[in-house]
């Protein structure tokens, strides 16, 4: 059982480790050949330079002003110091609303600690449960639990008035956030930039036309139906197979580089040999060996790209569909398109960042079977994942090594050994061992078909999420593997599962408070330093940078992660919430994780971090569900817990909660939601207006023209020099005439005025348009 010397000196490691963090991220950001890993977004901006330092050499790459290190936690209130308005257009809003998730944090569980300790805790530490109770085994830490009140107790009366004051105040907050982030997004579209997704709608399920190309009937079906708004068209191609000869291009080329860079330094033309990893094999001239090699690829590409373009099977049923005004768009996502409701589906495009090219292609109605198939492969993960993990946890425990390894008892036995495996240890292990599940569960969203990336990482955090309820929260109350955790559930009616979890959250509170020392003190900590992308910067500086372009790649740290970020601050939400009335000593724990993670964050989001799209939060009430769903889950275990109690005349007072916490959910989805899913027309009509008034000129066809062709083909662009002044006059010199009459048998015959072809060379056929 885990004592208070035992977390303490847990605590002590991970404080330890968590400064030793600190500094060195202090002392490696002051050096000149760091500036990049550390301030990337300023340099990807252009308003950054490299550091200018004269006299020797080494201060080149070594910072020698002593006077830089005294102040080396300057970067926390530097943190702090830029306004959210600024951070807005400096990082975008799904930045800062997900910062707010770290403030909620500390809006929620400050004045939550603050009345349990002043409340809950002497109620707990003046009772005298535990003292005498057989069979059982206490810590100290229990003693400040609800475990230490005698049953039948009318103690129970101050949980339950503070379980209302909790929720009360949590549904209040929730309130004022919602109403707060659901302004913010409207506001931030109403003053936001002209983006093509504001104007583009994405079609899927488009049916087959015998006489008409995809194409041609996309074009005549929204002429006829939104003939004042429609402006033009992007067919979908499957461009898979084209995107990976382009990609092994890029490789090559890298290592080209790499050797080019080789010979400039060494004056020897470099070898290589042709096996698996160059281990084994012919040894040829690498240079002459890459550039062959890149020559042939480049053939394959030019067919390859020719096949996409010529071959009617790599057309798609589906296009992105532009209009001439974002009221126009916001009709057309926003309503049914055709008498059949499987047909002509729209929704709102994905920002052209934000588009994951590589499910486009697959077919609208595979896309049912492969989420069912994704549904029962994560079943199974969650639950058989649980059996590894509770094999490591075993062996991360006293009893555990002493049954595994029985020789080590003398050396477990010393107190320091023994305070470090039993306040430590299991917790990292647990961390170490998840490292590869956010990996595994975006896998599996790709598989599913999302076309977007903000989607892709939505669900994938929607699983990790349920993937830390069953196998970090449930998986270490309930102890032992999943299935047997699944045959205890199965085996017991369902009135009792409030009292089988209820009795077990007490006991493992000191658990939870290393896991939360581990991931979210340490882990934290080691976020800032970025030891990672450190060492990959310098290897392919060293290696790979020839150009500024190059070392731009090189040193792009990406976007924050809310796949992974996410759902690890919804299990402090849900800790938090579930132990605020019943072991309140877990919430100082908690509170230091969201407000250090708030300072290192924000500091991530300024000056490192680059979003790779920007949803206007719209990831919002997936968040508010969440915490709703652990607040309601926290209301079910003090029932539970106090039934154990025998609490039979006050328990019954808690049964509201619940009932009143969904009504207050049903409450926010209704007013605040659709804020998150559709677009005002009234909002799209006001900014249409005033671009028409700003902006009469305004040649939105030119600006829309190329914003959703696929990557590989916008590469070839550029590889061969044709400018957009070209491209835009050379696609207006044809016209594409329907071969059919309209269905709503209209005499307007379907055509697009001004609108042609790419240059044949780069996308010959009939896909890529765009229409007036």
């Amino acid at each position: 059982m885990t004592t208070l010397g035992d977390i303490g000196v847990a605590a002590a490691i991970n404080i330890g480790s968590a400064f030793i963090f600190f500094l060195a991220f202090a002392i490696l950001r002051l050096q000149p050949f760091n500036d990049r890993v550390y301030f990337p977004k300023w340099y990807l901006k252009g308003l950054r330079t490299d550091p200018v330092t004269g006299g020797v050499f080494v201060s080149k790459f070594i910072n020698l002003d002593w006077r830089a290190y005294l102040g080396f936690l300057n970067w926390m209130p530097e943190a702090l110091r830029m306004p959210e308005p600024e951070l807005i257009d400096h990082a975008g809003l799904d930045s800062v609303v997900y910062l707010r998730i770290y403030l909620l944090g500390l809006k929620i569980f400050v004045p939550i600690a603050f009345l349990a300790w002043i409340v809950l805790v002497p109620v707990n530490w003046t009772s005298s449960g535990l003292e005498g109770a057989k069979n059982i085994t206490s810590s100290d830490i229990d003693k400040l639990s609800v475990s230490n009140v005698h049953s039948r107790s009318e103690r129970f009366w101050g949980h339950i008035t503070m379980a209302y004051a909790f929720t009360f105040w949590v549904c209040y907050i929730l309130l004022r956030e919602y109403e707060k982030v659901a302004s913010m997004r409207l506001d931030f579209l109403a003053t936001e930039k002209r983006r093509p997704d504001q104007f583009t709608v994405l079609v899927r399920n488009i049916p087959p036309d015998p006489d008409e190309s995809v194409s041609e009937l996309v074009e005549h079906f929204f002429m006829v139906n939104h003939p004042d708004h429609y402006l033009t068209h992007q067919v979908i191609y499957d461009a898979n197979t084209l995107a990976k000869l382009v990609k092994k291009k890029k490789k090559l080329q890298n290592w080209l580089v790499y050797y080019r860079n080789k010979l400039e330094r060494t004056s020897k033309r470099p070898e290589m040999k042709t096996g698996f990893l160059g281990l084994w094999g012919k040894k040829v001239d690498a240079i002459d060996y890459h550039t062959t090699e890149i020559e042939k690829l480049s053939e394959e590409i030019a067919s390859e790209r020719k096949k996409v373009t010529d071959d009617s099977k790599c057309v798609m049923p589906a296009a992105f569909v532009s209009f001439k005004t974002r009221w126009g768009a916001a009709v057309c996502a926003q309503t049914q398109q055709s008498s059949n409701p499987t047909l002509w589906l729209t929704e709102w495009a994905p920002e052209p960042r934000d588009v994951y090219w590589r499910n486009l292609p697959i077919p609208y109605i595979s896309l049912t079977v492969r989420r069912l198939i994704m549904a029962v492969a994560f079943f199974f993960l969650t639950f058989f994942f649980m059996i590894p993990i509770a094999f490591v946890q075993t062996l991360a425990s006293i009893e555990g090594i002493e049954k595994v390894a029985p020789w080590l008892k003398p050396l477990i036995s010393v107190p320091f050994i023994k305070s470090f495996i039993q306040g430590f240890l299991p917790g990292i292990a647990l961390k170490l061992f998840l490292i590869f599940l956010p990996t595994i569960l975006m896998i599996m969203s790709k598989f599913e078909g999302f076309v977007s990336i903000s989607s892709l990482e939505r669900r994938s955090a929607s699983r990790y999420y349920l993937f830390n309820f069953v196998n970090i929260f449930l998986g270490n109350v309930l102890a032992g593997s999943a299935l047997q955790q699944l045959n205890t559930f199965i085996n017991e009616p369902a009135n009792q599962y409030p009292i089988i979890i209820g009795t077990a959250i007490p006991l493992k509170a000191s658990f939870f408070i290393t896991y939360i020392m581990v991931d979210g003190w340490a882990s934290i900590a080691a976020e800032i330093l970025m030891l990672k992308p450190l060492i990959f910067y310098h290897i392919k500086n060293f290696f790979l940078v020839k150009t500024e372009k190059d070392r731009e790649e090189a040193m792009d740290p990406g976007s924050i992660g809310f796949n992974t970020g996410e759902p690890r601050i919804q299990l402090y939400f849900l800790l938090g919430l579930v132990y605020a009335a019943v072991t309140p000593a877990v919430l100082p724990f908690i509170i230091i994780f969201f407000g250090l993670a708030y300072v290192v964050f924000r500091h991530q989001i300024i000056n490192v971090y680059n979003q790779e799209y920007e949803s206007g939060a719209q990831f919002w009430p997936d968040v508010h569900g969440r915490i709703v769903i652990a607040l309601i889950l926290s209301q079910i275990v003090l029932i539970g817990l106090l039934t154990t109690k025998k609490a039979a005349s006050s328990t019954p007072f808690l049964i509201v909660l619940p009932i009143l916490t969904i009504s207050f959910h049903r409450y926010c989805k209704g007013r605040y939601e659709p804020a998150f899913v559709k677009f005002p027309l009234q909002e799209a009509m006001m900014k249409d207006t005033l671009e028409k008034a700003t902006e009469p000129n305004l040649n939105l066809k030119g600006y829309l023209h190329n914003a959703y062709i696929h990557p590989v083909f916008k590469d070839s662009m550029d590889d061969e020099d044709v400018d957009d002044d070209t491209l835009s006059n050379s696609w207006e010199t044809e016209t594409v005439r329907t071969k059919r009459h309209s269905q709503r048998h209209t005499p307007l015959p379907s055509r697009i005025s001004g609108a042609s072809s790419p240059p044949p060379s780069l996308m010959a056929g009939d896909g890529i348009q765009n229409e007036p």
